[in-house]
């Protein structure tokens, strides 16, 4: 096998790796402590709890009902990964589910003991980085980024506990910014691909780059700012659409043409808006909120970059110049991409 057919075959099982992938929604816990009583609220993948506690991947096409049967199903399974402590000792908590769509809310409420100092929170259904946000009513919310299990530094419960430093709000949003591209933003992956695939030449790929970075940063600013709230069941749907679009458009264009640059435009302030969705409910830290908005998006940036070079590494040295290129690259990863994005484009508008 030649070194082209090589990077050709890991670049299709990349992209189908990659469609086959997708998640949508992100895992997110949020305390609340009012006097007496805390109220912890998990919104994480209903299909992706349910099959962890099945341990087994579930049929096609569950419905709300059967999910949330799993789940309350698994109420004793779910409490052993799950679980709220004060000063070392466990709380005992009421747990409701409730599901909508794929979207499962998990709450658990109870006492917070009499003369508790400090919470803690660990949470072992998820193995990607998920944000813990705290509130009280006497301090400002604070928000920890967990690894999968990984339990949390103890939050004191009578004061607020020391911001972070500037340096490590900046090293935090920027590896967000980062993994929202690698490996978790799997549709804007796909968009970024289906950029580079048009042509892989440098001035190709640097206009599109260019007009899809300055829209996302844009609507991305005005969207955190409070300028602008578009609804994530117009936004989700539409990102799926320009995917597919812009994979659509391989297939029959050879060459950039100058409304494809503007379409990018467009389409970047749509994902702009989903990078938003990302952050909105964080409770980003409001003395650093402009640094934590700054690094994400330069992540986000080195996400999309790293993308491109690999692409480029796999494909596009050993073989873009090749004749072939066309023909057995470049259509068939774009046919691959708008399948995918035509899927996603119905599923979150049946959602």
């Amino acid at each position: 096998m030649s070194s082209c057919e090589a990077s050709r075959l890991w670049f299709v099982l990349l992209i189908a790796s990659v469609a086959g992938a997708h998640e949508i929604g992100t895992t997110r816990v949020t305390a609340e402590f009012h006097e007496s009583r805390f109220d912890i609220g998990i919104v994480t993948d209903a299909v992706s709890l349910a099959e962890k506690i099945e341990g087994r991947p579930l049929a096609a096409g569950a419905t709300e009902v059967q999910l949330q049967s799993i789940l309350e199903k698994g109420d004793a399974q779910f409490r052993r990964r799950a679980q709220a402590s004060f000063d070392g000792v466990a709380a005992q908590t009421k747990i409701t589910f409730a599901v909508q769509g794929t979207t499962a809310t998990v709450r658990m409420a109870g006492d917070v003991p009499k003369d508790a100092r400090n919470f803690m929170w660990n949470y072992g259904w998820t193995f990607a980085s998920y944000a813990l946000t705290v509130r009280n009513d006497s301090a400002n919310p604070v928000t920890q980024w967990l690894e999968g299990d990984q339990a949390s530094t103890p939050f004191v419960l009578a004061s607020a506990p020391p911001l972070a430093t500037r340096a490590a709000t900046a090293l935090r949003y920027l590896t967000l910014g980062y993994t929202h591209i690698l490996p978790n933003g799997l549709d804007h992956m796909l968009f970024v691909l289906g950029i580079y695939l048009l042509s892989g030449r440098a001035r190709t790929v640097l206009a599109q780059v260019s007009a899809f970075t300055v829209a996302h940063s844009i609507t991305l600013g005005l969207s955190m700012y409070g300028l602008v709230s578009v609804s994530p069941r117009v936004v989700e749907p539409m990102i799926a659409v320009s995917i597919a679009y812009v994979a659509i458009e391989n297939i029959f264009l050879a060459e950039l043409k100058s409304w494809r640059v503007a379409l990018v435009f467009a389409f970047g302030l749509l994902h702009g808006l989903g990078f938003a969705g990302a952050l909105k409910e964080l409770a980003l830290p409001r003395s650093q909120f402009l640094t934590a908005l700054l690094t994400f998006n330069i992540g986000v940036e080195a996400g999309q970059l790293t993308v491109i070079a690999a692409a480029f590494l796999l494909v596009g040295w050993y073989c873009s110049r090749r004749e072939w290129y066309r023909s057995r690259i470049v259509v068939p990863a774009s046919a691959m991409i708008a399948c995918t994005a035509i899927y996603w484009t119905v599923q979150r508008i049946v959602v």
